[in-house]
């Protein structure tokens, strides 16, 4: 058996260009994932790592427990893209520490779903599902997100440019599921075997 232990992968792309899909499948060639949007969530939490910052610049998003009011917040920096980039700089760096921290403790291959650009992209083997603007918005409108703001958020987050300039591998996924399992099968092999 090849060995996996150092297999570190970021599954990423824009909204609804099917990150979840093949991060599931990844799990189930031999992967441990990690959640993204759970370390988010955790960064933001009271006492998280990014609480403080988040909380200094912007107290109206507070809620009188003095939790994060996460859809005050996204309504805010989604329609400011300088907002965005602060907290980007809050969130990001902290999101990427503790994932690091959780793969550190694990041994075999390690998978996280991401829908930005993490400071881990260097270290870590980087998967781009890619999908046309179009596919990705009817996907995100079947899973109940209004397509305006599904063009909002994908607007917020990187070219389709930035993405393969950072990827390792890309997976199309244009079609149906079984031909995103053969491609994502197929990149799998090929990113354990590079490992060994």
């Amino acid at each position: 058996m090849a060995e996996t232990s150092n297999v570190r992968v970021l599954v990423c792309g824009g909204i609804g260009a099917g990150k979840s899909a093949v991060t599931k499948l990844f799990a189930t060639m031999g992967a441990t994932a990690i959640e993204a949007d759970r370390v988010g969530h955790e960064v933001l939490a009271r006492g998280g790592a990014a609480w403080n910052a988040v909380a200094s610049r912007w107290p109206d998003v507070l809620t009188t427990g003095g939790e994060i009011d996460r859809a005050a917040l996204a309504s805010i920096v989604f329609a400011d893209p300088g907002e965005l980039a602060a907290l980007e700089s809050f969130t990001h760096p902290a999101i990427a520490s503790a994932i690091q921290h959780r793969a550190s403790g694990i041994t075999g291959p390690v998978v996280v779903e991401v829908p930005i650009v993490l400071p881990l992209a260097g270290e870590w083997t980087v998967v781009f599902v890619d999908a046309s603007l179009d596919v990705r918005l009817d996907r995100a409108q079947e899973r109940g997100m209004d397509r305006v703001d599904a063009i909002r958020r994908a607007r917020q987050q990187p070219e389709r440019a930035e993405w393969l300039e950072i990827a390792d591998h890309v997976i199309v996924n244009d079609s149906d599921l079984g031909t995103l399992q053969e491609r994502a099968s197929k990149v799998w092999r090929k990113i354990v075997a590079d490992a060994s």
